[in-house]
């Protein structure tokens, strides 16, 4: 048989075979996921969504509330510009991302008023900040605009991830320190410690200011990250 033929077969048995697809949990796409936790997180290291975390992070339960509304709209914000990606006229791209935005904001926040009426009279202005939140609208014209559905969910979830995590670390200290308390439970007064000395400045947004600036110098001392 000669060269030229093999050459031929071999060709023909690449195109024929069908492409090896990529798990829906590989490497490259667990690294989405991760790396806004902390390598690339998006107040830590980007510098983003700082006013919400200083903002909301006085208690921790309208802080795990904020931290959710904000995971789901991120995630389902960049579903929807990555399938409509193709469809949507480049100069009116960011009119677009803002109405997708305002539409699951305005859903979560309806949602918030049947079921947690309470949390969404606290939660209110905040909720609806979401829509000029900068990691949301970062994330749907940096990776949803030029990535498929399920690579713009994880990258969302990741995004979303990495914010609620520093908030409610913030939001867990100010409450330990500034009402003696973690989710409305006493804690001090549990361990019979009557007279701990409560820091009011925790309560202020002074406060979150020095948690999140310890939280931004542990971590990036951790990983050695050098602002360029």
């Amino acid at each position: 048989m000669s060269v030229d033929t093999l050459e031929k077969k071999n060709t023909q048995k690449v195109i024929s075979s069908p492409q090896k697809q990529e798990s829906f949990f590989s490497k490259r796409r667990r690294k989405i996921v991760t790396d806004p936790l902390n390598d690339d997180n998006p107040i830590t290291i980007q510098v983003l969504g700082i006013c919400s975390a200083l903002a909301v992070t006085t208690l921790l339960q309208p802080t795990l509330v904020m931290a959710i509304s904000v995971v789901v709209v991120i995630a389902m914000s960049n579903l929807t510009i990555s399938l409509l990606r193709k469809y949507i006229p480049p100069r009116i791209r960011i009119i677009v991302q803002l109405a997708v935005v305002a539409t699951l904001v305005t859903l979560v926040s309806e949602l918030l008023k049947a079921y947690f009426y309470d949390m969404s009279k606290v939660l209110n202005v905040f909720v609806g900040l979401i829509i000029t939140n900068c990691i949301v609208m970062g994330r749907l014209e940096a990776f949803a605009m030029g990535n498929k559905p399920w690579d713009s969910i994880l990258d969302g979830l990741g995004s979303g991830l990495g914010y609620a995590w520093i908030i409610l670390a913030v939001a867990f200290f100010r409450e330990l320190l500034g009402s003696g308390s973690i989710f409305g439970f006493k804690v001090f007064e549990a361990m019979g410690i009557e007279n701990f000395p409560i820091n009011g400045v925790m309560n202020n947004p002074v406060g979150a200011f020095i948690i999140l600036g310890l939280i931004i110098w542990v971590q990036r001392t951790k990983t050695g990250y050098i602002e360029n």
